[in-house]
């Protein structure tokens, strides 16, 4: 069996390939500046628990490096389908904070708009309803 890089050909595949593109930039950001990464995120480490960066480089960067790279590296609508409904999960699991954990907050309505547009673009190409 040959593997070969498919490249996206049609502009729904390419929106697709961006938002893995883009989740897999987050991942690196997140595996190699994981203080920086807190910061923008607005987390911090306590003293004398430096696990919580271990935290930041294997669960979160892992997540958001493995099934991007994998819509990438052999971009099939499935995998994109399952990159769309973890940004959605993701969307979801914020706006659950936001109502019930006093979060709203005008950054946590960006981000909440920015995973909405995540998913419903990598859900959109999985399902055909781009052209």
């Amino acid at each position: 069996m040959d593997i070969a890089f498919p490249w996206p050909v049609s502009n729904a595949e390419w929106i697709a390939f961006g938002v893995a593109a883009f989740t897999t930039l987050l991942g690196i950001f997140f595996l190699f500046a994981p203080g920086i990464s807190m910061r923008v995120m607005r987390l911090r480490t306590t003293d004398g628990h430096p696990e919580a960066q271990a935290e930041i480089r294997g669960r979160m960067a892992g997540f958001y490096l493995g099934l991007p790279l994998c819509c990438i590296l052999l971009g099939q609508p499935l995998l994109y389908l399952a990159l769309g409904f973890s940004w959605l999960l993701t969307a979801f699991g914020r706006l659950i904070s936001m109502l019930s954990d006093a979060g709203l907050t005008p950054a946590n309505f960006a981000w909440l708009v920015l995973e909405l547009i995540l998913a419903s673009a990598s859900i959109a190409f999985a399902l055909g309803w781009l052209a």
